[in-house]
Protein backbone atom coordinates (compact mmCIF):
# COMPACT_ATOMS: atom_id res chain seq x y z
CA UNK A 1 0.00 0.00 0.00
CA UNK A 2 1.44 3.39 -0.88
CA UNK A 3 2.65 5.55 1.96
CA UNK A 4 0.88 8.91 2.15
CA UNK A 5 3.59 11.81 3.47
CA UNK A 6 3.70 12.00 6.99
CA UNK A 7 6.00 14.89 7.44
CA UNK A 8 7.86 15.72 10.89
CA UNK A 9 3.94 14.75 12.87
CA UNK A 10 4.78 13.73 16.65
CA UNK A 11 3.03 10.58 17.53
CA UNK A 12 2.40 12.21 20.90
CA UNK A 13 0.24 12.67 22.61
CA UNK A 14 -1.54 9.51 22.79
CA UNK A 15 -5.13 9.17 23.51
CA UNK A 16 -6.63 5.55 24.01
CA UNK A 17 -10.50 5.56 23.20
CA UNK A 18 -12.04 2.90 25.50
CA UNK A 19 -16.12 2.34 24.24
CA UNK A 20 -18.09 0.91 26.90
CA UNK A 21 -21.36 -1.03 28.15
CA UNK A 22 -21.84 -2.15 30.61
CA UNK A 23 -17.83 -3.03 31.18
CA UNK A 24 -17.78 -1.84 35.16
CA UNK A 25 -15.41 -5.11 36.25
CA UNK A 26 -13.01 -4.97 33.61
CA UNK A 27 -12.90 -1.11 32.92
CA UNK A 28 -10.35 -0.33 36.42
CA UNK A 29 -8.27 -3.34 35.72
CA UNK A 30 -7.48 -2.36 32.16
CA UNK A 31 -7.15 1.18 32.93
CA UNK A 32 -4.68 0.30 35.48
CA UNK A 33 -2.60 -2.36 33.24
CA UNK A 34 -2.80 0.19 30.57
CA UNK A 35 -0.92 3.31 32.82
CA UNK A 36 1.71 0.93 33.75
CA UNK A 37 2.37 -0.19 30.48
CA UNK A 38 2.40 3.70 29.11
CA UNK A 39 1.82 5.70 31.86
CA UNK A 40 1.90 9.28 30.00
CA UNK A 41 -0.99 7.87 27.68
CA UNK A 42 -4.63 9.76 28.01
CA UNK A 43 -7.61 7.46 27.77
CA UNK A 44 -11.48 8.80 26.63
CA UNK A 45 -13.80 6.09 28.09
CA UNK A 46 -16.68 6.66 25.52
CA UNK A 47 -19.83 5.00 27.76
CA UNK A 48 -23.15 4.78 25.81
CA UNK A 49 -25.34 5.05 29.02
CA UNK A 50 -24.15 1.51 30.80
CA UNK A 51 -26.88 0.69 33.41
CA UNK A 52 -24.16 -1.10 35.37
CA UNK A 53 -22.44 2.25 36.20
CA UNK A 54 -19.37 1.43 33.60
CA UNK A 55 -19.93 5.51 33.99
CA UNK A 56 -19.62 6.20 36.94
CA UNK A 57 -16.73 4.46 37.94
CA UNK A 58 -15.06 6.08 34.88
CA UNK A 59 -16.35 9.50 36.65
CA UNK A 60 -14.64 8.33 39.80
CA UNK A 61 -11.20 7.36 37.83
CA UNK A 62 -11.19 10.48 35.98
CA UNK A 63 -11.49 12.59 38.96
CA UNK A 64 -8.42 11.09 40.57
CA UNK A 65 -6.48 10.87 37.88
CA UNK A 66 -6.08 13.87 35.26
CA UNK A 67 -5.08 11.36 32.37
CA UNK A 68 -8.39 9.93 32.40
CA UNK A 69 -11.13 11.84 30.42
CA UNK A 70 -15.17 10.47 30.01
CA UNK A 71 -17.45 10.66 27.53
CA UNK A 72 -21.11 10.47 28.31
CA UNK A 73 -23.88 9.10 25.95
CA UNK A 74 -27.12 8.50 26.29
CA UNK A 75 -28.22 5.73 24.66
CA UNK A 76 -26.21 2.08 22.81
CA UNK A 77 -25.47 3.49 19.43
CA UNK A 78 -22.80 1.31 17.81
CA UNK A 79 -19.23 0.93 18.11
CA UNK A 80 -18.56 2.75 15.45
CA UNK A 81 -20.68 6.12 16.49
CA UNK A 82 -18.58 5.44 19.86
CA UNK A 83 -15.36 5.37 18.12
CA UNK A 84 -16.32 8.32 16.03
CA UNK A 85 -17.39 10.51 19.14
CA UNK A 86 -14.08 9.94 20.62
CA UNK A 87 -12.13 10.54 17.49
CA UNK A 88 -13.57 14.03 17.20
CA UNK A 89 -12.58 14.85 21.02
CA UNK A 90 -9.12 14.01 20.67
CA UNK A 91 -8.52 15.93 17.10
CA UNK A 92 -9.95 18.62 19.13
CA UNK A 93 -8.10 18.79 21.52
CA UNK A 94 -4.63 18.13 19.50
CA UNK A 95 -4.06 14.09 20.15
CA UNK A 96 -1.61 13.33 17.52
CA UNK A 97 -1.86 9.35 17.62
CA UNK A 98 -5.34 7.75 18.23
CA UNK A 99 -5.83 4.55 20.09
CA UNK A 100 -8.27 1.89 19.63
CA UNK A 101 -8.87 -0.45 22.61
CA UNK A 102 -11.49 -3.04 24.14
CA UNK A 103 -12.30 -2.37 27.56
CA UNK A 104 -12.72 -6.22 28.37
CA UNK A 105 -8.88 -7.06 28.81
CA UNK A 106 -9.12 -9.08 25.22
CA UNK A 107 -6.47 -6.38 24.26
CA UNK A 108 -3.29 -6.47 26.56
CA UNK A 109 -2.28 -2.95 27.38
CA UNK A 110 0.90 -4.29 27.23
CA UNK A 111 1.23 -4.77 23.30
CA UNK A 112 0.66 -1.13 23.04
CA UNK A 113 4.00 0.20 23.47
CA UNK A 114 4.74 -2.12 20.31
CA UNK A 115 1.70 -0.98 18.03
CA UNK A 116 3.27 2.68 18.74
CA UNK A 117 6.56 1.64 17.68
CA UNK A 118 5.00 0.46 14.86
CA UNK A 119 3.22 3.24 13.77
CA UNK A 120 5.68 6.13 13.76
CA UNK A 121 6.70 4.14 10.33
CA UNK A 122 3.65 4.03 9.14
CA UNK A 123 -0.28 5.75 9.41
CA UNK A 124 -1.99 3.01 10.58
CA UNK A 125 -1.00 -0.08 12.61
CA UNK A 126 -3.09 -3.12 13.69
CA UNK A 127 -2.60 -5.26 16.02
CA UNK A 128 -3.39 -8.96 14.06
CA UNK A 129 -4.08 -12.00 15.29
CA UNK A 130 -3.92 -13.76 11.85
CA UNK A 131 -0.10 -12.70 11.07
CA UNK A 132 3.08 -14.69 11.90
CA UNK A 133 3.16 -14.57 15.91
CA UNK A 134 -0.37 -13.97 16.52
CA UNK A 135 -2.79 -15.95 18.15
CA UNK A 136 -6.25 -15.78 19.96
CA UNK A 137 -6.80 -17.96 23.83
CA UNK A 138 -10.12 -18.53 25.27
CA UNK A 139 -11.61 -18.24 22.19
CA UNK A 140 -14.94 -20.79 21.24
CA UNK A 141 -14.13 -22.33 17.95
CA UNK A 142 -17.43 -20.77 16.72
CA UNK A 143 -16.23 -17.11 16.96
CA UNK A 144 -12.87 -17.86 15.84
CA UNK A 145 -14.59 -19.60 12.47
CA UNK A 146 -16.95 -16.65 12.14
CA UNK A 147 -13.50 -14.44 12.66
CA UNK A 148 -11.30 -15.89 10.32
CA UNK A 149 -14.34 -16.42 7.27
CA UNK A 150 -15.23 -12.63 8.38
CA UNK A 151 -11.44 -11.55 7.09
CA UNK A 152 -11.45 -13.83 4.51
CA UNK A 153 -14.64 -12.76 2.74
CA UNK A 154 -13.21 -9.07 3.50
CA UNK A 155 -9.76 -9.69 1.55
CA UNK A 156 -11.68 -10.94 -1.25
CA UNK A 157 -14.27 -8.62 -1.42
CA UNK A 158 -12.46 -5.36 -1.33
CA UNK A 159 -8.96 -6.86 -2.84
CA UNK A 160 -6.92 -5.93 0.40
CA UNK A 161 -3.79 -7.45 1.91
CA UNK A 162 -4.76 -6.84 5.59
CA UNK A 163 -4.74 -10.20 7.68
CA UNK A 164 -6.94 -9.04 10.08
CA UNK A 165 -9.49 -6.11 8.92
CA UNK A 166 -11.67 -6.80 11.77
CA UNK A 167 -9.10 -6.10 14.18
CA UNK A 168 -10.23 -3.99 16.97
CA UNK A 169 -6.99 -3.05 18.36
CA UNK A 170 -5.01 -0.48 16.54
CA UNK A 171 -3.38 2.95 16.16
CA UNK A 172 -4.33 5.78 13.66
CA UNK A 173 -2.26 8.89 13.16
CA UNK A 174 -4.02 12.07 13.52
CA UNK A 175 -3.55 13.12 9.40
CA UNK A 176 -5.35 9.66 8.82
CA UNK A 177 -8.33 11.28 11.23
CA UNK A 178 -8.21 14.35 9.49
CA UNK A 179 -8.42 12.95 6.04
CA UNK A 180 -10.77 10.17 6.05
CA UNK A 181 -14.21 11.64 6.18
CA UNK A 182 -15.57 10.80 9.15
CA UNK A 183 -19.09 11.80 8.42
CA UNK A 184 -19.71 9.42 6.06
CA UNK A 185 -18.81 6.62 8.49
CA UNK A 186 -22.26 4.82 8.26
CA UNK A 187 -20.90 1.66 9.91
CA UNK A 188 -22.41 0.84 13.51
CA UNK A 189 -20.70 -2.71 14.48
CA UNK A 190 -17.67 -4.27 13.79
CA UNK A 191 -17.88 -3.20 10.02
CA UNK A 192 -16.64 -0.12 11.32
CA UNK A 193 -12.90 -1.82 11.63
CA UNK A 194 -13.42 -2.58 8.03
CA UNK A 195 -14.76 0.35 6.57
CA UNK A 196 -11.90 2.17 8.50
CA UNK A 197 -9.29 -0.26 6.64
CA UNK A 198 -10.74 0.31 3.17
CA UNK A 199 -10.62 3.83 3.61
CA UNK A 200 -7.55 4.25 4.88
CA UNK A 201 -6.35 2.47 2.55
CA UNK A 202 -7.57 3.94 -0.18
CA UNK A 203 -6.76 7.42 1.00
CA UNK A 204 -2.83 5.81 0.25
CA UNK A 205 -2.37 5.66 3.63
CA UNK A 206 0.19 2.95 4.99
CA UNK A 207 -0.68 0.16 7.35
CA UNK A 208 1.17 -2.28 9.10
CA UNK A 209 -0.23 -5.43 11.14
CA UNK A 210 1.57 -5.73 14.52
CA UNK A 211 1.10 -9.61 15.96
CA UNK A 212 -0.73 -9.51 19.30
CA UNK A 213 -2.60 -12.52 21.74
CA UNK A 214 -6.06 -11.71 22.09
CA UNK A 215 -7.65 -13.37 24.88
CA UNK A 216 -11.44 -13.64 25.40
CA UNK A 217 -13.07 -11.87 27.94
CA UNK A 218 -13.20 -13.58 31.47
CA UNK A 219 -16.18 -11.43 32.85
CA UNK A 220 -19.44 -10.45 31.29
CA UNK A 221 -20.57 -10.93 27.62
CA UNK A 222 -19.64 -10.52 24.26
CA UNK A 223 -21.29 -7.16 22.16
CA UNK A 224 -21.90 -9.85 18.97
CA UNK A 225 -24.70 -10.31 17.54
CA UNK A 226 -26.45 -11.13 14.74
CA UNK A 227 -27.48 -7.67 13.49
CA UNK A 228 -23.61 -7.19 13.53
CA UNK A 229 -22.79 -9.47 11.45
CA UNK A 230 -25.74 -9.25 8.58
CA UNK A 231 -24.60 -5.60 8.53
CA UNK A 232 -20.90 -6.58 8.12
CA UNK A 233 -21.95 -9.03 5.31
CA UNK A 234 -23.81 -6.85 2.93
CA UNK A 235 -21.79 -4.03 3.77
CA UNK A 236 -18.61 -5.67 2.70
CA UNK A 237 -20.65 -6.84 -0.14
CA UNK A 238 -21.84 -3.47 -1.25
CA UNK A 239 -18.29 -1.93 -0.96
CA UNK A 240 -16.46 -4.87 -2.92
CA UNK A 241 -18.98 -4.43 -5.88
CA UNK A 242 -18.62 -0.57 -5.47
CA UNK A 243 -14.71 -1.30 -6.27
CA UNK A 244 -15.14 -3.47 -8.79
CA UNK A 245 -17.01 -0.74 -10.66
CA UNK A 246 -14.73 1.95 -10.17
CA UNK A 247 -11.75 -0.35 -11.35
CA UNK A 248 -13.63 -1.18 -14.59
CA UNK A 249 -14.59 2.59 -15.21
CA UNK A 250 -10.69 3.38 -15.18
CA UNK A 251 -9.55 0.24 -17.48
CA UNK A 252 -12.46 1.66 -19.66
CA UNK A 253 -11.17 5.31 -19.32
CA UNK A 254 -14.34 6.80 -17.98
Amino acid sequence: MAQAPRGAETIEPVLVVVPTYNERDNLGPVLDRLHQALPEAHVLVVDDGSPDGTGELADERAAADERVHVLHRTAKAGLGKAYIAGFRWGLSRGYAAFVEMDADGSHAPEDLPRLLAAAEDADLSIGSRYVPGGSTVNWPLRRQLLSRGANLYSRFALGLKVADMTAGYRVYRRPVLEKLELDEVASHGYCFQIDLTRRTADAGFEIVEVPITFTDREIGQSKMSGSIMREAFFRVAEWGAQRRVAQLRRLLGR
